[in-house]
């Protein structure tokens, strides 16, 4: 990995003057690597199980690919969003490599179901240990493009803009693909011989 030197007052500069000086700089990349570094880390470790190894190795080839491809980067978007599409990219590429890879872990399985109870409003009606194990399978089960709506939405804490340029979908789609995702889960939850009187009640 490389390794971080900072430019006197780096720390008050955008990620967006950073890319570019980027361009003609490689401290000020090193710089973004710094940045980014452990929260595209957590990321590609969400989208996928990957061993810390493999991991790494994802993360190096997304710092390798975005400064070559620096000057590509649209400046009238988030470097966040370019650098978080580039990682999605890689992580979802390694994952097609193997189908039978897990999505989440369980602790983050229960983060996750944690939060859309919140957004829901379902704790008013079933408890939440119940709901999360309902909600560890029924996100299991989902196709990718709603497991990466809900990563990035209830994980990364994204707005449905950035969502929108990371994933390249317009930001109605996203929105659609959130309410459809939520709607999955409300109807098998309530479909559950055990919560579905809870859900009733």
């Amino acid at each position: 990995m490389v390794n971080a030197s900072y430019h006197k007052n780096s720390a008050e500069e955008t990620d967006e003057v950073l890319a570019e000086k980027s361009r003609n700089d490689e401290f000020a990349y090193a710089n973004l690597v710094e940045r980014y570094e452990k929260k595209l880390m957590r990321y590609i470790m969400r989208i996928g199980i990957f061993s810390k190894e493999d991991a790494e190795e994802i993360l190096q080839e997304v710092f390798i690919k975005a400064y070559e491809n620096i000057e590509d980067f649209d400046f009238r978007l988030k470097f966040s969003s370019w650098i978080y599409r580039i990682a999605h990219n890689e992580a979802v590429s390694r994952i097609r490599h193997d189908a039978s890879r897990n999505i989440l872990s369980q602790d983050e399985f229960d983060e996750v179901a944690d939060k859309i109870v919140d957004e829901t409003s379902f704790e008013e009606h079933i408890d939440k240990k119940i709901l999360t194990e309902e909600v560890r399978a029924i996100i299991r089960a989902m196709d990718q493009k709603y497991r990466d709506v809900i990563i990035l939405r209830f994980l990364e804490n994204k707005e449905y803009q950035e969502i929108s340029d990371i994933l390249k979908k317009p930001p109605g789609t996203v929105a659609t693909l959130l309410n459809r995702a939520k709607e999955k889960l409300k109807k098998e939850v309530a479909s559950h011989p055990t919560l579905s009187s809870l859900w009733n009640h």
